[in-house]
């Protein structure tokens, strides 16, 4: 029998009889889940009337991980897209919340199906928007969140029990989360009811994307106090989105990008491990997010590559039993470093590639970059093309009528096999070091991908590979029209924060700081004291002085 290199236990793939496969497949888990989920037609058929079966085997290895089957190879649901579409998830953030309160509601109604909230840099690193380092960043790349305030002019009019909500937040989780759990609380929804993602991944924050405030032992300290809470009290809330976009943005490889995402959540698992937490309980919650970029077979690789190995990992490392555990579910998002300034609405066409090979490779929802984000943030025209290129995918093209349709594919079984396997050496040489948390104080994983965008970038200087529109087929443009936000915004944030203060009840913020300090220093979930600080409307900035005090502040060391 052939053994894999990369698992000796593994049955051989050409050992298995392709036809049995299927016909036990669809009995036993497709019939099964279809009874118990439904699906969206009651028949599936190409525009020439030809029947599409919900998965095609036509050889062993379109047979291994058939969907909802560890280790996932074809996806984590025996229906796929065929029983629930992805989730449409576009990222949005202005310069106040009552801007983004109308942005939501705009996509809402033009059938966007889940919120994705973009914060500005002061909330991301925890300052008050008066803050004398927030000055030049207030509402520059998301919406300020001072305290509970501004989180109910945000979702006004949203209730929280009918949405999913995706926030883009790390440093400051724990206080976002928190003003979330308070909104719901308010509009009387149960915790139990909510539906949502909080990104709460510090580690890629200190490889490639700096908004982190505290030192890595306390930061890890605050992302396993929202893993244990969220397994105990927030069933529908994924605790983390283990991020490898914004590494990717940095300029890593899809092969890095699966490897340093893949080796962070570990580090994860096992911190929460090490907290008592059970592996096939909280395991389910963990999610994770990619980047979706140019090479389009490539990534769909990467995207079975990172399920497949994911689920290994898991039961080879922690013996995890539970099938949701080892399930690696992803939120993508079109890749905004290979959006142009110039030619813009080419950018219309690299959005679509890129959102076709996400969902060829499994993805859970999506977000698809506007054609002028290279620009600025996007206008309304801009963001309503963005989401119709995911409604024409899933309503136009068919795509979404099949699990895995490239599935067997030669060519992208090899490159699913080759991303495996270069992953697992990135993480042989990462386990060598002592595990991620070692390798970033090292700086391996940010010279790594500083050689990768370096590499990519001295190519297309050279000409080497080309950028439609950069450094071949240029054309003189007019300058494009580009969404200014609201000038009155700036004051209008300010106005409510020094409302906020001047309103609450200031002993009963001083007392819950108090409170926070104080549980800071000790052992216990921070989760709590948090919660009761956001309600008493404490600011992000005022809670995070006071963790500082405790923590300290993370100092980046020189890794070039």
């Amino acid at each position: 029998m052939r053994q894999s290199p990369l698992r000796g236990d593994r049955v051989a793939a050409e050992d298995r009889e392709p036809a049995a496969e299927a016909a036990r497949w669809k009995k036993e888990r497709y019939e099964a889940f279809r009874a118990k989920r439904g699906e969206r037609k009651e028949r599936f058929a190409t525009s020439s009337e030809i029947p599409v079966e919900p998965v095609y085997v036509g050889d062993a290895r379109s047979a291994e991980g058939l969907p909802g089957e560890a280790p996932f190879t074809r996806g984590i649901y025996p229906t796929m897209y065929r029983g629930r579409l992805w989730t449409m998830r576009q990222y949005a953030g202005f310069a106040s919340a009552s801007e983004t309160n109308r942005r939501f509601r705009y996509l809402l109604d033009a059938g966007q199906t889940g919120l994705s909230v973009a914060f500005d840099l002061p909330t991301q690193i925890g300052y008050e928007s008066d803050h004398p380092l927030a000055e030049a960043e207030m509402g520059k790349v998301g919406v300020p969140i001072n305290s509970l305030r501004d989180m109910e002019v945000l979702l006004a009019s949203i209730p929280l029990d009918r949405v999913s909500t995706s926030m883009t937040i790390n440093s400051t989780a724990p206080m976002l989360l928190a003003m979330y759990v308070a909104l719901a609380k308010r509009q009387g929804v149960p915790s139990g009811k909510i539906r949502g993602t909080v990104q709460n991944d510090l580690l890629k924050e200190y490889v490639a994307r700096g908004t982190y405030r505290f030192p890595v032992a306390p930061s890890m300290r605050l992302v396993t106090d929202i893993v244990e809470h969220c397994s105990r009290e927030l069933p529908g809330w994924n605790p983390i989105s283990i991020s490898g976009y914004h590494m990717r943005e940095a300029g890593c490889t899809a092969v890095q990008e699966v490897a340093f995402t893949l080796a962070h959540g570990l580090a994860y698992v096992q911190a929460a491990v090490e907290r008592g937490l059970d592996v096939d309980h909280f395991g389910a919650q963990l999610s994770f997010f990619f980047n979706a970029h140019n090479d389009f077979f490539e990534e769909i690789a990467k995207f079975r590559a990172a399920r497949r190995l994911w689920a290994r990992l898991m039961e080879e490392r922690f013996g995890a039993k539970n099938p949701e555990a080892r399930m690696l579910r992803f939120h993508t998002q079109t890749a905004g470093s290979m959006l142009t300034s110039q030619q813009p609405d080419n950018n219309i066409v690299r959005v679509t590639v890129q959102a076709l090979a996400a969902v060829l490779g499994g993805t859970q929802s999506l977000h698809t970059n506007s054609r002028d984000e290279a620009l600025g943030l996007p206008t309304e025209v801009s963001a309503r093309i963005a989401l119709r290129t995911q409604q024409i995918l899933a309503c136009e093209s068919g795509v979404a009528d099949v699990a895995d349709p490239l599935g067997g594919s030669p060519f992208v079984e090899a490159l699913t096999d080759q991303i495996e396997e270069r992953a697992r050496v990135y993480l042989r040489d990462i386990d060598g070091m002592g595990g991620a948390i070692a390798a970033i104080e090292k700086g391996f994983p940010q010279r790594e991908i500083h050689r990768a965008a370096l590499r990519w970038q001295r190519e297309v200087e050279s000409g080497a590979r080309t950028i439609v529109g950069v450094n071949d087929y240029q054309v003189e443009e007019e300058p494009p029209q580009i969404f200014k936000p609201d000038p009155a915004a700036r004051d209008e944030v300010l106005r409510s924060l020094d409302a906020v203060r001047k309103e609450r009840d200031g002993a009963r913020a001083k007392d819950a700081l108090d409170a926070l300090e104080a549980a800071a220093r000790g052992t216990q979930n921070l989760f709590a004291p948090i919660l009761h600080a956001v309600e008493s409307y404490c600011t992000i900035g005022e809670m995070c002085a006071r963790l500082e005090r405790v923590f300290g502040k993370y100092q980046a060391p020189a890794v070039f």
